[in-house]
């Protein structure tokens, strides 16, 4: 990509810096952090963890409506398909466009296309029409829309949760937890900076349990390995049994 290109993404080591400053900030340690919050054994009572639960209930939402709108689309395209219009072209080729736009791209070459243009668009029409009368059927544009809102009320909550100090070692994990959850393209990410802050998520969960065996941290978050395990937000005490501090 050119230099001069102001809209394309930040340079590597550029937003490198960037993912690590978000990291840093969101976590958001102040001096003697760790002295502090390890003496606090009233997890539940952080309100970061407690803006946590509120975003993780909505981001498992958006997961769930993204997972309805997928089947619905699926069902939609192979029931109806994706709507469309067949041309023939001048020479002899025919080609299938899905959209209005690219139908007048094609077919905007002069008045001998007219006749083409307007069977094209009222194929086209016809088509959408049938997709949207299904749509209406199945509910797929209202899964589509509740996906939307529940993503922007995670995306609300995660500022949210960086903008709320924590209170204890739950609180930084729950703040860390979100960066990874919201930031990952995949779980288990390998690329910078994910692993690193897996692995401080991890030291953050571990050194806790050492300081104050008996604090609690949901169970999502208790991820001691390089695993990612999804599941409910119950809170629970890691003991050695569990695998937790040695």
């Amino acid at each position: 990509m050119g230099d001069s290109d102001n809209t394309t993404t930040l340079p590597l080591v550029t937003r490198r810096r960037v993912l690590a400053g978000t990291a840093i900030a969101m976590a958001g340690w102040p001096p003697k952090a760790f002295a502090r919050s390890g003496l606090e054994k009233n997890q539940t009572a952080d309100p970061a963890v407690a803006v946590w639960r509120k975003w993780k209930a909505a981001h498992d939402e958006t997961d769930r409506l993204c997972r309805q709108q997928q089947r619905l689309e699926r069902k939609l395209a192979e029931s109806v398909g994706f709507p469309c219009a067949t041309v023939l072209l001048r020479d002899g080729e025919g080609v299938t466009l899905h959209s209005l736009e690219a139908l007048h791209e094609v077919l905007d070459l002069g008045p001998e296309d007219a006749a083409t243009r307007a069977q094209a668009e009222a194929d086209f029409a016809a088509h959408q029409a049938r997709w949207d009368a299904a749509d209406r059927e199945i509910g797929y544009s209202a899964a589509l829309q509740a996906e939307r809102e529940a993503g922007d009320r995670a995306e609300d909550l995660v500022e949210v949760l960086s903008e709320t100090p924590a209170a204890s070692l739950a609180g930084v994990a729950a703040k860390l937890d979100a960066v990874l959850r919201e930031g990952e393209s995949s779980e288990n990410d390998v690329e910078f900076p994910w692993p690193q802050i897996r692995s401080a998520l991890n030291d953050v969960i571990r050194i806790g349990q050492r300081l104050v065996p008996e604090q609690m941290f949901p169970n999502d978050m208790l991820q001691l390995t390089p695993l990612r395990k999804r599941g409910g937000d119950s809170l629970r005490v890691l003991t050695e049994a569990d695998g937790g501090a040695a």
